[in-house]
C-alpha cells in the first residue's frame, strides 16, 4: 500500500478489521483504477487531496468514506469551468476529437465540471467577451481563487448522481488553459449550430457511452 494511505493512528482489533476492509477500496484504485477512464486512481486521489487545506485529513476521510463526495477549494491546484452538461459534452467531443484532450472532468447536478489550469477562471470570461461567438456560449460558472466545489466520490455508486467522466489518474494531470477552453467553446457552438441536435450526457445503454482515450492527452 502506498505511503500516503498508511494510517498511523493506533487501532484496536475491531477498528483494524474495519480498516482492512476499507483498504480494499484503495487497493482497487491503485491496482486497477488506472485502466478505467471514469475510475479515480490512487495517484489521482493524491492529486485531488493536494488541493485541500489539510491533504492528509482529506485522504483519511476518503479512506473512511470512499463513496462520499468532497468539497475542495479552487485556485491553487486547479480551477474549474462549470458548463451545462449538453454543451460540455460537445466541448469534450471537440477536445478529444480535434484537440489535445482534457483534464479531469466530472458531472454534477446536470452540469459538467472541467478541471483546468489555475488562472483559467479569471481569464476565460474576458476572452469570451472578445470572441465573435462568445455571445452564443451558454452561461459558464468559472471557479477560481476563493471558490470551492463539490466533486464526485472516489467510487461513485450510481450513474445517475455525481460521477467522473474523465477521472484524475496521475499525480500531475495535464490541465487545459483558457485558450484551449476558448477554442473548445467556439467549436462546440459551431457544432451545435450545424447539427442542431441534443446530445445526452447519460446514454440509454452503457455500451453506447463515449470512452475517451486518455493516453492521447498531451
Amino acid at each position: 500500500m502506498s505511503a500516503w494511505l498508511r494510517d498511523e493512528t493506533p487501532l484496536n482489533p475491531a477498528q483494524s478489521d474495519l480498516d482492512e476492509r476499507r483498504s480494499d477500496i484503495f487497493a482497487l484504485l491503485r491496482d486497477e483504477g488506472r485502466h478505467r477512464t471514469a475510475q479515480v486512481t490512487a495517484p489521482g486521489a493524491e492529486w485531488l487531496a493536494s488541493a485541500a487545506v489539510y491533504p492528509h485529513s482529506a485522504l483519511s476521510l476518503w479512506r473512511a468514506r470512499p463513496a462520499a463526495p468532497a468539497v475542495l477549494p479552487c485556485g491553487s491546484v486547479f480551477d474549474i469551468v462549470n458548463v451545462p452538461a449538453v454543451f460540455g459534452r460537445r466541448m469534450l467531443d471537440r477536445l478529444w476529437g480535434d484537440g489535445p484532450g482534457s483534464g479531469p472532468v466530472a458531472v454534477h447536478r446536470g452540469r459538467m465540471l472541467l478541471f483546468t489550469a489555475p488562472g483559467t477562471a479569471h481569464r476565460l470570461p474576458s476572452l469570451l467577451r472578445w470572441e465573435e461567438f462568445g455571445d452564443a456560449v451558454p452561461p459558464l460558472l468559472c471557479h477560481g481563487v476563493g471558490d470551492a466545489v463539490t466533486i464526485p466520490a472516489l467510487t461513485p455508486q450510481s450513474a445517475e448522481g455525481p460521477r467522473w467522466v474523465v477521472a484524475p489518474d496521475t499525480r500531475q494531470p495535464w490541465l487545459p488553459g483558457p485558450e484551449v477552453l476558448l477554442w473548445a467553446c467556439v467549436r462546440a457552438v459551431r457544432t451545435g449550430r450545424a447539427a442542431d441536435v441534443r446530445v445526452s450526457i447519460f446514454p440509454a445503454a452503457e455500451q453506447d457511452a463515449t470512452v475517451y482515450d486518455v493516453s492521447r492527452r498531451r
